[in-house]
């Protein structure tokens, strides 16, 4: 799984997106996913929430990976957002956030959702790609460095 297959074009991407804390911003992306993909945002909403209640999903160095299972979905989907000014997103290291990588799955897509939240996990872990992300605020830009950094990656 590609992260081309996940993100399907620039329209995924938001840059400089504003949020005055995680609620906020979970609610922006579940309005942006819901119009994107067609989804229910609300019940969107809530399912975000109540993974971020189980544990935050902030892994530390500035970065999220919101995600959750929607049983409207037939294939993993996501929405990249980077973040005008960092947020408090509870992250395992204290670091306020800026990057976020919100993923979706079908409700019975077990093991092609882990690969998912893999292969994301993985790209976010590349430290020169994430500078690159920290200093682009165009989502045409940041949809190219995400998915050249993949293409790259499976080269080498």
């Amino acid at each position: 799984m590609e992260i081309a297959d996940i993100l399907p074009g620039p329209d995924a991407v938001l840059a400089c997106v504003k949020a005055s804390g995680k609620k906020a911003l979970i609610g922006e992306l579940a309005s942006r996913a819901a119009t994107l993909f067609k989804l229910e945002e609300r019940r969107l909403f809530d399912r975000l929430l109540e993974r971020e209640r189980l544990g935050s999903t902030g892994i530390g160095g500035g970065i999220a990976i919101p995600h959750g299972r929607i049983s409207a979905l037939a294939n993993p989907v996501g929405l990249f957002a980077r973040l005008a000014q960092p947020i408090d997103f509870e992250s395992i290291d204290e670091r306020p956030v800026d990057l976020v990588f919100l993923l979706l799955a079908p409700e019975g897509a077990g093991a092609d959702h882990l690969k998912a939240l893999a292969r994301v996990s993985r790209l976010l872990r590349d430290r020169s790609l994430v500078e690159k992300l920290r200093a682009t605020d165009k989502a045409d830009a940041l949809y190219a460095l995400l998915v050249e950094a993949v293409q790259a990656q499976s080269a080498a």
